[in-house]
């Protein structure tokens, strides 16, 4: 089996983040999002992928994965260009697909359980298609499945306004080549995209068989500033405590944090987990770090107080004011105008950017 990862679209809703980069490389707990989708694949036994790529700076999609033997996988570049849905996106892999059946993995997704034994069931039974549903409070934002007892698929519908059940699509579909035919048949929809809930319903009215599984823990979709955040929380929950950095006497560091290679935490700071802290970082002076924090590579905060946030990378903050549930881009810079100390400030900052609180 093969595996497809989309890492294409526009990210409107992550914006600034989104203007200098795919939302895919986006890191949560300090590593791309991109990363846990194939790392899934892989341990669901899938090492040939291919990989979608979109309009937004698609080279640095190529310069973060390579060939992806890094992960012990062997990768495949496909060009999308401008984003016309997921079916679309799911054609354009056909000729690396060819008669082999392949799993379709959405490049923003996090999921906590391992899809190996969704995997392995499609491998040895016979159904069309299988897909990978959540249950949502607000199904009316996403494609909307109705099931029936046995797990087979009754409707598809994208974004209904009437949502019939609150079982939502995750983004992990399980297809095989005869997808491709219905997709070149498909007409665009009011989004002017191909919708895969449209191919999928297709398949089903012709009398294929569609089995539904259903996630049992966490998934995050993470398209909103929020979703990022959250989802960083939920990965950090599991971290477990290393530490390949120095942290000087007068500093503490509580809890569950991982500290990487050439990074200091210094006299009288506090790094309070869950938290991590990447290579080459310097935490302090007199810095807090709450957690649920992850800090980028090539960090350094100066009597920073920053808590429940993610920063991207190769940042300097050096403000007293409290920074909480943020995401800052890489290369920016933060400082004080003043000593005046609020309740706390939420920031959503691009890259290469400088604020002065």
């Amino acid at each position: 089996m093969k595996g497809v990862v989309l890492s294409g679209g526009h990210g409107t809703r992550l914006r600034p983040l989104t203007h200098t980069g795919p939302k895919q490389l986006i890191p949560i707990a300090n590593k791309p999002n991109i990363l846990y989708c194939l790392e899934d694949l892989r341990d669901a036994g899938i090492t040939d992928i291919g990989i979608v790529l979109g309009d937004i700076m698609p080279e640095r999609v190529r310069e973060a994965l390579g060939d992806g033997s890094e992960w012990g996988l062997n990768l495949t570049y496909i060009e999308q260009g401008a984003p016309r849905g997921i079916a679309h996106a799911i054609l354009c892999a056909e000729a690396f697909v060819g008669e082999e059946a392949f799993c379709v993995y959405l490049g923003d997704n996090v999921l906590k359980e391992s899809i190996r034994p969704m995997v392995e069931a499609f491998a040895q039974g016979a159904d069309a298609a299988a897909v990978l549903l959540a249950r949502v409070p607000h199904p009316e934002r996403f494609g909307v499945v109705e099931v029936d007892a046995d797990g087979r698929v009754l409707s598809l519908v994208e974004k209904p306004k009437e949502p019939k059940s609150d079982l939502a699509l995750v983004g992990i579909y399980l297809l095989r080549p005869n997808i491709f035919p219905v997709i070149r048949g498909l007409k665009p929809s009011w989004r002017n995209e191909l919708e895969i809930t449209d191919a999928l319903d297709r398949l089903r009215e012709a009398g294929s068989d569609l089995k539904a599984h259903v996630v049992t823990g966490w998934w995050k979709d993470t398209g909103r500033p929020e979703d990022i955040l959250e989802a960083n929380r939920l990965l950090l929950d599991d971290i477990e405590a290393a530490n390949e950095g120095t942290v000087e006497k007068g500093a503490r560091v509580e809890g569950r944090v991982r500290i990487g290679p050439e990074s200091t935490v210094k006299e009288g700071s506090v790094v309070k987990g869950p938290a991590v802290i990447g290579r080459n970082c310097v935490i302090g002076p007199d810095t807090y770090v709450g957690p649920y924090t992850s800090v980028g590579d090539g960090c350094r905060l100066i009597g920073a107080d920053i808590e429940a946030s993610i920063l991207i990378g190769e940042s300097l903050i050096e403000t007293p004011n409290k920074i909480v549930n943020s995401l800052i881009g890489r290369h920016t810079t933060i400082r004080a105008a003043n000593d005046r100390l609020p309740r706390g400030q939420q920031l959503i900052v691009g890259e290469n950017s400088t604020l002065v609180l």
